[in-house]
């Protein structure tokens, strides 16, 4: 365990780097902010009536809360972690009965002159409930199915009581975890059906209009994935060569002859054949495990079904389970619907900001679509917009590689660490930002569905830059101490 240190040692041994990183890219926020709420009659960024100013006081105590994290001993976050999880479950909940009604979400609470968003500090709440999870005695991912479930259970109930808020945006954010159980030993096959299924949806909403071979667009790039996927399980999960060669020829001749069947005009209706296909291939995969009794080869079956399952309710989800405006909104990502002057008109507007911006910007404060107000929100969800416009590709670049370097060096936090607590701990920071940095830059480029999820330090509000601080400074107490844990 970790001995008394001074005060003196502890910042002797904090990651200075990360703290210049996270400076630079707190001073670049505040100075972005400025750009995007611009007002000429209120020229001063340090006006606190203005949205600059309101971020230096949030960036203040900031400072002020980071401080108290480094001092806290920092076996009391591992003592207390699910405590805090727990505490801040409890809010999440009251949250969605007493949060007043703001865009259709009851995501905030209103504290007399500020507002709060629970969310943000369910972040560092989870990941150290994770940490904890992990850093149990001989706990190990793989050892029993029950690590799973708990594992799972501390991921997934943030993410349902942030739903029941109606904040969809904030939920994903969670699902990031995913990254850090796949670093613990979690199976690629599970990681690989969370791609697949991201592929699937897309591709089934995108590609509805046309058709191959009797199937639409969507619907054979899911079969023949399918297929593909089962014959990689059984080379090289099930580690049977000859059922993966019989499913190989099995799936290459059906297809073949499908495509000759159709240069001869012969129509046949492609779903219900491919499926046919595909449960004929499961069921060889039965008649193997008959005769090998190799276990994996039931992984082939159950992949091969759900994935048929999940293809056919992609549509239902979609249309019964998103709000229309959600729907509108992955329609213009995807480039099925073109709305310019509703759903699609943020996102529009900040492709022509960033690319009026051309290699060197336009220079500071002089953004022509940020002074006019072309953006809504610029200074919240889109205010990569701004650095686009104003600093061109050099100053977009920078601050991607800012975030990049943090990322990696919080990384290489977590693989120096000597306990699972730390490591895990470290490995959810690093998740959070990858994904808060890919959806929020993808979001206003128009790769991404706008989902309301801020750029970490740099959007305007004290809920993200508090939550991001956290997160980080627990972070770099736990690696000040780390030559006083055991290994373990």
């Amino acid at each position: 365990m970790e001995s008394r240190n001074t005060k003196e040692s502890i910042f002797k041994h904090l990651d200075w780097s990360v703290i210049v990183l996270y400076l630079l890219l707190v001073a670049a926020g505040v100075v972005s902010i400025y750009a995007a709420s611009y007002d000429f009659d209120n020229a001063s960024v340090f006006d606190f009536e203005e949205f600059s100013g309101k971020q230096i006081r949030w960036i203040g105590l900031s400072f002020f809360l980071g401080l108290v994290l480094l001092l806290v001993d920092s076996r009391m976050y591992e003592t207390y972690a699910y405590p805090i999880y727990f505490g801040v479950l409890a809010l999440l909940l009251v949250t969605i009965f007493i949060a007043p009604n703001i865009k259709g979400s009851h995501s905030w609470l209103v504290l007399g002159p500020m507002s709060l968003q629970p969310a943000e500090f369910g972040k560092f709440a989870t990941a150290l409930a994770l940490a904890k999870l992990f850093s149990g005695y001989n706990f190990a991912l793989n050892a029993a199915k029950i690590n799973y479930v708990k594992a799972g259970a501390i991921i997934v109930a943030p993410i349902l009581l942030i739903l029941a808020q109606n904040e969809t945006g904030s939920a994903l954010v969670y699902l990031s975890l995913a990254f850090v159980l796949y670093r613990e030993g979690m199976s690629g096959l599970v990681l690989y059906a969370f791609v697949f299924a991201i592929v699937a949806f897309v591709v089934t909403v995108k590609f509805t209009a046309t058709a191959i071979l009797g199937a639409t667009t969507g619907q054979f790039v899911i079969l023949m994935l399918i297929e593909l996927t089962m014959i990689a399980m059984a080379a090289f999960h099930s580690k049977h060569p000859n059922a993966a060669r019989m499913l190989g020829l099995w799936f290459g001749a059906t297809l073949l002859i499908d495509v000759l069947l159709s240069l001869v005009g012969v129509h046949v209706p492609g779903l219900p054949y491919f499926i046919t296909v595909i449960i004929i291939g499961a069921g060889y995969c039965v008649y193997e495990y008959l005769k090998t009794r190799i276990i994996k080869l039931w992984f082939i079956v159950a992949g091969a079904l759900v994935a048929i399952l999940f293809m056919f309710s992609v549509n239902y989800v979609f249309n019964s389970a998103l709000q229309p405006h959600q729907q509108m909104r992955i329609k213009v990502a995807l480039g099925i619907e073109d709305d310019p002057l509703k759903a699609g008109y943020n996102v529009n507007q900040a492709k022509i900001a960033i690319g009026s911006g051309g290699f060197s910007g336009k220079g500071f404060l002089e953004g022509t679509q940020t002074k006019l107000k072309y953006v809504p929100e610029q200074h919240t969800d889109f205010i990569f917009c701004t650095i686009g416009e104003e600093e061109g590709f050099v100053g977009s670049v920078a601050v991607i590689v800012l975030f990049l370097i943090l990322i990696l060096r919080v990384i290489a936090i977590a693989e120096r660490q000597p306990s699972a607590f730390g490591r895990v701990y470290a490995y959810c920071v690093a998740s959070y930002l990858i994904l808060h940095l890919c959806i929020n830059i993808g979001m206003v480029i128009g790769l991404c569905p706008v989902i309301g999820i801020p750029l970490p330090f740099f959007s305007y509000g004290g809920s993200s830059l508090w939550g991001f601080t956290v997160l980080l400074f627990i972070l770099l107490r736990i690696d000040a101490s780390r030559r006083n844990v055991r290994n373990y």
